[in-house]
């Protein structure tokens, strides 16, 4: 049976760029294929600066159509063109959102690690240095934002269709956990939640921000990608816990951002210990190091260590921040030094 266009693009599925779970054919990079006989030929186009990543598209992509049956040569073929200023991976031009001068998203490669609790209480640690900050709850699937701020009002629109966010402690906030009730899952393909993205990001009424906190899903998705391709970010924080587990992930994570260039802010290591309340012991349940290890393989800053904290775990089950409910405690402290760094760093 002769070859046809579409085995080789099927093929060419299994081939994901390299630091996402997103193949090439939906990046859009297959401009071409040609067959003769069992000869397969395929035009890709790339923009990158990165010379790892075309060598690792074209072997991948040659050891999946060498293993088609029926192909006899398979041949790859890169246009590599450097992206421009603000480019995401596929070489779609990330922008400003309008009025905000700087986003900052707050990422791990896994879930459960505490990202919406450090992506929270930054928010309002960055507010009360005095910035005008907002919140995007970036996790279509498992929103937390809103829980975390102890309210259900509903986002309104202007006369220009524009989402008006909740206010709470002087934080402009946006979540799915807004528009859905408590028991209600956001059951949604692909497609669909690049779009309430999109709107998330672009169709609110922001206003005039010094920093917006993107609370990002775990993973490397279609949300993360959505973002990188199109919003010009300041950086990424990378939040994980002490043990090897969850710094595998956070590696992939950390690894996303860099094939983007979008710049590593600082490492925040969550859950790093517990002191028991009757005695004052510290406990290091998760392991010890971890964070500061990987900081340092990312040569980057250890932004905080923040320890497993039963005030913390209350104030964001009450709708309450530890930064906002215990400014003066430990925990909140962290915060605040994390927050005057970004302040010094990205302005």
């Amino acid at each position: 049976m002769a070859l046809s266009q579409d085995q080789i693009t099927d093929a060419l599925r299994a081939v994901k760029y390299p630091g996402f779970s997103r193949d090439i054919v939906s990046f859009g990079l297959v401009k071409g294929v040609e067959i003769n006989d069992g000869n397969v030929t395929v035009q890709l186009a790339l923009q990158t600066n990165d010379p790892a990543i075309p060598r690792s598209i074209k072997a991948d992509a040659e050891n999946a159509l060498q293993s088609l049956p029926g192909v006899q040569q398979a041949k790859v073929l890169i246009d590599i063109h450097a992206p421009p200023a603000g480019a995401g991976a596929a070489g779609v031009g990330a922008t400003q959102i309008e009025g905000i001068r700087h986003v900052i998203a707050v990422a791990s490669g896994k879930g459960g690690v505490g990202k919406s609790t450090i992506a929270a209480n930054l928010a309002v640690a960055l507010e009360q240095t005095g910035a005008r900050v907002g919140l995007c709850d970036c996790d279509i699937y498992g929103p937390s934002i809103a829980l975390m701020f102890g309210t259900r009002d509903k986002p309104t629109a202007t006369e220009e269709n524009k989402i008006i966010p909740i206010e709470q402690y002087n934080l402009k906030l946006m979540s799915m956990g807004f528009l859905l009730d408590d028991t209600s899952p956001a059951i949604l393909r692909g497609p669909m939640v690049t779009r309430y993205m999109q709107q998330f990001l672009r169709q609110v009424e922001w206003g005039e921000l010094d920093y917006l906190v993107l609370d990002l899903p775990p993973g490397t998705g279609d949300i993360q990608l959505t973002i990188v391709q199109t919003v010009a970010l300041a950086g990424a924080i990378i939040v994980s816990t002490p043990q090897e587990v969850a710094l595998i992930d956070a590696r992939k994570a950390a690894m996303m951002f860099e094939k983007v260039n979008v710049p590593v802010l600082g490492f925040v290591e969550n859950m790093s210990y517990f002191v028991s309340p009757g005695d004052g012991v510290r406990h290091n349940i998760f392991g010890i190091g971890g964070g500061e290890r990987e900081a340092k393989r990312l040569r980057v800053p250890l932004l905080a260590q923040i320890p497993i904290d039963i005030p913390t775990r209350e104030a964001g089950d009450r709708g309450r921040p530890i930064v906002a409910e215990a400014p003066a405690s430990p925990v909140a402290a962290e915060f605040m030094k994390v927050a005057q760094h970004l302040r010094s760093t990205i302005g």
